[in-house]
């Protein structure tokens, strides 16, 4: 049985227009945000674990590029990690170290190497930024990565 030409000709329109548009999908895919906000807090830290802050990212193959900013912490920050999470939402590991400015607030970038699992766990939500502060060392600031 044939295939009318009008049907192949669409077909072919159609096939085309999607590998035309496939870099463009794939690319906004590369591009994540996250608010920073303070981690979970009880009665014995909620003082000393404040802030905001924001970061965006840009993953190129591997390598991932971190900008952002904080503001309003309690003590000045003292280190700034990635974290892989086991879902979006809860505490993973550290799996890199990128450096913030030693004060309450300030603007931070970071360029860092992933292993490709890494990379995959990025897209798929897990991969956080966690900001310490001298008040609040076992993290006072986190924040998602989200497309």
């Amino acid at each position: 049985m044939a295939i009318p030409r009008a049907s192949h000709d669409y077909a072919c329109g159609a096939a085309a227009l999607l590998l035309a548009l496939a870099p463009l999908v794939a690319g906004a895919a590369d591009d994540f945000k996250a608010r920073l906000a303070p981690v979970p807090i009880d009665s014995t830290n909620s003082a000393t674990t404040t802030g905001v802050g924001s970061a965006t990212a840009r993953l190129d193959g591997t390598t991932l590029k971190l900008n952002g900013s904080f503001s309003g912490l309690h003590g000045p920050a003292t280190i700034a990690q990635l974290h892989d999470g086991v879902a979006t939402g809860v505490r993973g590991p550290a799996i890199a170290d990128f450096t913030v400015p030693q004060a309450p607030s300030g603007s931070f970038t970071a360029e860092l190497k992933l292993t490709a699992e890494q990379a995959e766990a990025l897209r798929r939500g897990r991969i956080y930024v966690q900001i310490h502060s001298s008040s609040a060392p076992d993290g006072n600031l986190w924040g998602w990565l989200l497309p």
